[in-house]
C-alpha cells in the first residue's frame, strides 16, 4: 500500500505543477494579449485620425489641428526628457510642460467634438473653430517655443567645447611648427660625421 501510496503522492505533485505551468501560461497569453490589443487600438485610432484628417471640410481641418497639437506636444515632451537625462537644469519648464499637455488633451477632446458634430449636422456653430484654432495656435507656439530655447541651450554648451577643441588644436599645430621632427637619417649622418672627425683628431700627449 505505501508503494501506491508514494506513486500516487508523485502523480498529484506533477499534475500540480503541470497546473501551476498552465496557468502561468494562461496568464502570460492574457497579458500579451491585452498589450497587443491595447497596442492595436492606438494604432487604429491613429490610422482613423489621418482618414479624417483628410477631409477637406471643416471637419478635416479639426483633425489635423489635433494632430498638429499631438505631434508638437509630444516632440516637445521628448526634448524635455532628453534634457532632464543629461543633467540640464531646467527649473520649472517640466511642470510647465505637463501643464500644456493638460490643456492640450483637453483642447484635442473639444476639437474632436466638433469635428463628429460637423459630420452629423449641417448646423454647426463656425465660429468655434476660430477659437479652437487659436486656442491650438498658442498650444504650438509655446511648445515651439520651449524647443527653442532648450535648442540654444545646447548649441551655447556644445560652442563651449567647440571653441575648447579649437583652441588645443592651434596650441598643438603650433607646437609641431615650432618643434621640427628630425629625420632619424640625417641624425645617423651627423653621428657618423661627429665619429670621423673624433678619429681624425691627433690624440693629446699624456
Amino acid at each position: 500500500m505505501a508503494p501506491i501510496g508514494e506513486f500516487l503522492a508523485i502523480v498529484m505533485v506533477i499534475l500540480l505543477f503541470l497546473l501551476l505551468l498552465g496557468a502561468a501560461g494562461v496568464y502570460l497569453l492574457v497579458k500579451a494579449g491585452k498589450k497587443a490589443t491595447k497596442k492595436a487600438r492606438k494604432v487604429t485610432k491613429r490610422v482613423v485620425s489621418h482618414v479624417a484628417a483628410m477631409d477637406p471640410g471643416e471637419a478635416g481641418e479639426a483633425e489635423r489641428l489635433r494632430l498638429d497639437l499631438r505631434r508638437e506636444v509630444s516632440i516637445t515632451r521628448q526634448a524635455v526628457d532628453a534634457a532632464l537625462r543629461d543633467g540640464w537644469g531646467l527649473g520649472e519648464l517640466p511642470q510647465l510642460v505637463a501643464e500644456i499637455a493638460a490643456h492640450a488633451e483637453q483642447l484635442d477632446a473639444q476639437l474632436g467634438m466638433y469635428a463628429q458634430q460637423t459630420r452629423v449636422s449641417a448646423y454647426v456653430d463656425h465660429a468655434s473653430l476660430a477659437r479652437l484654432r487659436e486656442h491650438q495656435a498658442k498650444l504650438t507656439t509655446a511648445c515651439a517655443r520651449i524647443r527653442a530655447d532648450l535648442l540654444n541651450d545646447q548649441m551655447a554648451h556644445s560652442a563651449t567645447g567647440i571653441e575648447e577643441i579649437q583652441g588645443r588644436t592651434d596650441l598643438e599645430i603650433e607646437a609641431r611648427r615650432q618643434a621640427p621632427v628630425l629625420d632619424p637619417l640625417d641624425q645617423i649622418d651627423e653621428l657618423y660625421r661627429r665619429t670621423m672627425i673624433d678619429r681624425a683628431r691627433p690624440e693629446e700627449p699624456r
